[in-house]
């Protein structure tokens, strides 16, 4: 197989795992709306009403939860992550992949697959135990926000591959 055409298949590989990414994210701004409308009702309820709902205020805090899980891998499909980019900045685009290739490959994948594996047991074992909130009013099933640890990590994963493969075309294939 030619190089143009391992180049292809990398390519085609990081359009598919950015179209999923920019499908979950889609879906993870559409939370954010959500969260705004939960927010607007919880002060409602509380300032003017004088009545609390611990489950709102949950609802809150999983919401918040799940879109900065799922909405990790959209922020590094967009390179909207946090860098310190003093020097990164005035890099050539070469120079950029060569970071990103190293970046990727000794930090974030090796985190991301330790995060996933060691929130295995943590997710298994709140699904076993039916884990519901341990307050009164709290909200049931938490064991469906803790799923979206490995769950969020697993699309970071994702887009970590498709920097990686980018990364990889723009060194030795010669463009981005």
């Amino acid at each position: 197989m030619g190089a143009g055409k391992k180049m292809n298949i990398l390519r085609k590989c990081a359009r598919f795992i950015d179209n999923i990414n920019e499908k979950v994210g889609f879906a993870a701004s559409w939370l954010t709306t959500i969260l705004v409308v939960v927010v607007c009702y919880d002060v409602f309820t509380r300032y003017l009403l004088k009545k609390s709902s611990v489950a709102a205020q949950e609802l809150e805090w999983h919401i918040f939860a799940v879109i900065f899980l799922v909405g990790a891998a959209y922020t590094l499909k967009h390179d909207k992550h946090v860098r310190v980019d003093v020097l990164y900045a005035r890099f050539s685009p070469k120079r950029k992949a060569i970071i990103n290739m190293i970046g990727c490959v000794i930090f974030l994948m090796p985190f991301i697959i330790m995060i996933i594996w060691t929130s295995r047991n943590f997710v298994a074992n709140s699904y076993m135990f039916g884990e519901t909130s341990p307050d009164p009013g709290g909200l049931p099933a938490r064991y469906v926000l803790k799923g979206f640890i490995p769950l969020g990590f697993f699309f970071l994963f994702m887009q970590a591959l498709s920097l990686l493969f980018k990364s990889i075309i723009t060194v030795f294939g010669g463009e981005k």
